[in-house]
């Protein structure tokens, strides 16, 4: 084993009084190691089987064939013309949860640079539609600007305020999350009570949001929970949750794309195949007529260092030809897939465990948007000083707010390798490539004169675009 691939006396001590003030005691913390080889194992192994298929992948589902013609005002084909083409927009949807943007216990530049982070990064935004955080009283509401302070909830019209003003695509999550203390006590009643409430909920948010969201996160986490009875929603044992909850959404929310999401243990460690009871609870529904749009996957990668579990943890999270054969299988459907929520631990702010998060983000980026059914990537959190575990470091940022290799690798896929950007000449007035789809500005020269016009490259392009100089 490397020097490298075990943490430094000085990085052991570090980590140790870190652990110490989130509660890990220093017996506990003795014992744990990070097996940096061990946890890029896979990917290494794989690595020419993996690039193989990824490179397929992209080419065939991301991209799409164009032509341009250039004519002069009396349609003839120009000739010398010089082209410049530039992709201002992927199809694709990258981002992250947005829970960080009215934040300012570290002042106005800390403020600031979050939110620079993070427009230049991302072009989706999952919003916190939390309904404690919401309506924490009955019918007193939490959506306008100057809305109370709540910690990680940011009033739903600052998001959409930041997200138009940036050509960011908002998400909501979620509808209905029965989850200890997201789910307000002021709801719990009988079933049919709750029903009510519920479906008033619905009503009143279609009334609000449906116009500018288009995508909403019907229920969250319903498999395996481990709450106590008492502390649940009676409405959440019912044998009709899920059908209720998403044919009531589709008859509020009937132009928005409805979402189911689930856990990573629910989903990834204990997958079972066509058996795996998310796999079964989604056939479920789709055979009692409800309407599922996409289906949400998590990927939250926590574990302690030292867990016992470590090693079926990495043969799942961490394994292209698992993950590979995860995605085949709910590809089934038919319907596309967004990995809703990520996170990636760091460990630390160490220069070696930042570069492994690195590494690992961009195998499993790579892997997610080669697949033909991905159509998002959602990660969780941008910032270490905003994230819902802190001590994981698993954020793309530092709590400084600088960023951290993650962040870059992330900027540099979308923004470098998988973007189209190129000059050229147009010969007998005609362009024909192959480019990411998305939106796209084409600047065109030809004998001094300069015209610009925006068109659009997907899978499938029927036409060539005619594009007069004059």
């Amino acid at each position: 084993m490397e020097k490298n691939d075990v943490l430094s006396r000085r990085e052991f001590l570090r980590n140790a009084v870190m652990l110490a003030g989130a509660g890990i005691t220093a017996p506990l913390w003795a014992a744990m190691k990070y097996d940096r080889n061990a946890v890029l194992r896979y990917f290494r192994e794989q690595a020419s089987e993996m690039d193989a298929r990824v490179k397929a992948g992209i080419e065939a589902n991301r991209k799409g064939d164009m032509v341009l013609v250039f004519t002069d005002a009396q349609g003839r084909p120009c000739e010398n013309v010089h082209v410049k083409v530039r992709q201002t927009r992927h199809d694709f949807k990258y981002g992250a949860n947005l829970f960080g943007l009215a934040e300012t216990k570290n002042g106005a530049e800390h403020a600031a640079a979050y939110r620079e982070r993070f427009a230049a990064a991302f072009n989706l935004a999952t919003l916190p539609f939390y309904w404690q955080a919401n309506e924490p009283e009955p019918g007193k509401y939490r959506f306008a600007k100057d809305s109370p302070y709540v910690y990680r909830r940011p009033p739903i019209d600052l998001c959409l305020e930041f997200c138009e003003a940036n050509g960011i695509e908002p998400k909501a999550h979620c509808l209905n999350y029965v989850e200890t203390g997201l789910f307000p006590k002021w709801v719990k009643s009988d079933v049919k009570r709750e029903k009510e409430l519920v479906e008033k909920r619905f009503r009143e948010l279609a009334e609000r949001y449906a116009r500018r969201i288009p995508m909403w996160e019907v229920t969250n986490e319903t498999l395996g929970r481990s709450k106590k009875k008492d502390e649940l929603s009676s409405f959440f044992s019912a044998p009709d949750f899920i059908e209720w909850n998403y044919k009531t959404a589709a008859k509020y929310f009937t132009s928005n794309r409805l979402v189911i999401n689930d856990n990573n243990p629910n989903v990834m460690v204990n997958y079972k195949g066509t058996g795996s009871a998310y796999y079964k609870l989604i056939k479920d529904a789709l055979g009692k007529g409800c309407r599922i749009d996409c289906i949400g996957i998590q990927s939250h990668w926590l574990w302690k260092l030292g867990d016992k579990s470590f090693g079926k943890r990495v043969k799942t999270l961490y394994d292209p030809q698992f993950m590979f054969g995860l995605l085949d299988t709910y590809v089934q459907f038919g319907k596309p897939i967004q990995i809703t929520e990520i996170t990636i631990p760091a460990f630390s702010t160490d220069s070696g465990d930042e570069a492994v998060q690195a590494e690992i983000v961009r195998n499993l980026y790579s892997i997610w948007f080669s697949h033909k059914a991905m159509e998002a990537i959602i990660y969780w959190d941008l910032a270490d000083a905003y994230t819902w575990l802190p001590k994981w470091c698993g954020a793309l940022c530092r709590s400084d707010m600088s960023p951290k290799p993650a962040y870059k690798a992330i900027c540099d896929l979308f923004g470098r390798e998988w973007r189209t950007n190129f000059d050229r000449d147009a010969a007998g007035g005609r362009l024909s490539f192959r480019g990411f789809c998305g939106a796209y500005e084409v600047e065109a020269t030809s004998n001094g004169r300069t015209v610009k016009r925006q068109f659009h490259v997907a899978r499938e392009n029927p036409a060539p675009v005619c594009i007069a100089i004059a």
